[in-house]
């Protein structure tokens, strides 16, 4: 019937699309190191180093996800060109609607994988380090960080990524001044370094009594966790270490002896810290790491080529320089102010779906190449 033809002919021009997408996402090299990998788990003394052998199964985990969401989509378009074949043939158009849904659903988590083959850059595929520091405006800035990184967690909850607070700095009376936490995960650097800027929030505050409308700020810094490959010389003697008490939220997940560490470049003042390892030694290891990350950053600025790269896009935290409102009240909207992608949908949104957020950016990156 003439009625499935348009579809039918979509689903088979989308072949050489799934294709080209195999290529792109290495389908092939990804099951040989699924393969690798498996074999590598079975070997005497692999859970010797507990935390090197869950890398590992996280490794295998997340390649096999990559894998399996491919294959759906080739086993569902072809599944598809068969249904419309039958419903031609048997002249059945109650199956149409099945037809039409089926490939609007198979085109938007085809172009969702397609976009993760933009994670080019070199460092897309690290770890991401994100650190939310309260702006003006006392408790209302200090709750907006803790929404915002409860909103984080929440998305790396989703994409099956682990969560490591570094630090962490309560607020007074509620919410935190800061919080620097790890992201870890495939490709964690390359989708959250579209996040990075100011954050504005309109509401209703819950710590007026008058009832009033506020707007409060938060500035979100997104740098990529490099490896040891990346060599950073860092002098002992330009390095200023302290030593304080840890004071992270709840208590039960913080040591409260004298573990935590703060280290100072004395050349560039560049300070990290890190509390919430369980000891002294870690937690400076912890730090180190950190400190490499943010040095090597420094390093590349002379680079203008390559800075974006590495840090994003480059935005002053100012109030004019905002990224993203969202608004509570008087409606409700989450809007990017550089891709115009929004969404009435707030509490979806604080409960961590970005990726449309993320997609569009992503597709503006695409665009502008």
């Amino acid at each position: 019937m003439f009625e499935f033809d348009p579809h039918r002919l979509e689903l088979e021009r989308m072949a050489e699309e799934t294709a080209a997408l195999r290529d792109a996402l290495r389908i092939e090299r990804a099951l040989e190191e699924v393969s690798e990998l498996e074999n590598r788990a079975q070997e005497p003394g692999f859970w010797d180093d507990v935390e090197k052998a869950q890398q590992v199964q996280q490794r295998i985990a997340r390649l096999k996800q990559k894998v399996e969401r491919y294959q759906s989509i080739e086993s569902r378009r072809q599944d598809l060109i068969v249904l419309c074949e039958l419903g031609s043939e048997a002249e059945d158009l109650s199956v149409l609607p099945e037809v039409v849904d089926g490939l609007k659903t198979l085109r938007a988590d085809f172009e969702k994988l397609r976009l993760e083959t933009l994670f080019t850059g070199p460092y897309d595929r690290n770890n991401a380090i994100l650190s939310l520091h309260a702006g003006a405006g006392g408790t209302e800035s200090q709750d907006w960080v803790e929404m915002l990184y409860r909103m984080y967690a929440k998305w790396a909850e989703k994409k099956g990524f682990q969560v490591k607070i570094t630090d962490i700095l309560e607020g007074e009376e509620a919410g935190l001044k800061s919080v620097t936490f790890l992201v870890i995960g495939e490709n964690a650097y390359g989708s959250l370094r579209s996040e990075k800027g100011v954050h504005r929030l309109v509401r209703i505050s819950p710590f007026d009594g008058s009832g009033r409308r506020h707007t409060s700020f938060a500035s979100l810094d997104v740098m990529p966790e490099l490896n040891e490959e990346i060599k950073v010389d860092i002098r002992a003697e330009d390095l200023r270490v302290d030593t304080y008490r840890s004071s992270g939220a709840g208590g039960q997940h913080i040591n409260k002896t004298e573990s935590a560490i703060r280290i100072t470049h004395l050349p560039t003042g560049v300070v990290v810290s890190c509390q919430t390892e369980r000891s002294q030694i870690q937690n400076r290891e912890t730090a180190m790491n950190m400190l490499r990350s943010k040095l090597y950053a420094l390093a590349m600025e002379a680079h203008l080529e390559k800075i974006e790269d590495l840090k994003g896009v480059q935005m002053e935290i100012a109030w004019g320089s905002q990224i993203r409102s969202y608004v509570f009240m008087p409606y409700q909207m989450v809007k990017d102010l550089r891709t115009g992608y929004e969404t009435g949908d707030i509490q979806a949104v604080m409960d961590g779906d970005l990726d449309g957020f993320i997609q569009a950016f992503l597709s503006g990156m695409k665009a502008e190449k």
